[in-house]
């Protein structure tokens, strides 16, 4: 599953920084505010489901027409795999922070 999200989306994306493509973990298309997002994703309203990221990696124009991402994936296991590995990363993320509250007092 890694693998699969290393070989196909790690050469722009990275969990914990911006690339070329914002750091994959934003709940909201174009909410990351360190990165400079094309108007058309920016103001989209999607919120990233299993089916809207589907829909994206499939054929990214088709979901938000004028964004700047040339790839898609176009291997319905392969999308899937990422799905999964992007899940699995958000679990294990929000996992591993300190509950609001700690944060806020620190």
């Amino acid at each position: 599953m890694a693998l699969i999200a290393e070989k196909r989306c790690a050469g722009c994306h990275s969990l914990d920084q911006d690339r070329e493509g914002p750091r994959a973990y934003a709940a909201k298309a174009g909410s990351t505010p360190t990165f400079k997002y094309s108007s058309a994703l920016k103001s989209s309203q999607i919120t990233w489901t299993d089916e809207t990221l589907n829909k994206w990696l499939t054929d990214p124009d088709s979901l938000v027409s004028d964004n700047d991402m040339e790839f898609h994936v176009p291997k319905p296991d392969e999308r899937a795999d990422i799905i999964r590995f992007l899940k699995a990363a958000q679990a294990n993320r929000m996992s591993t922070r300190p509950a609001k509250k700690e944060r806020d007092e620190s």
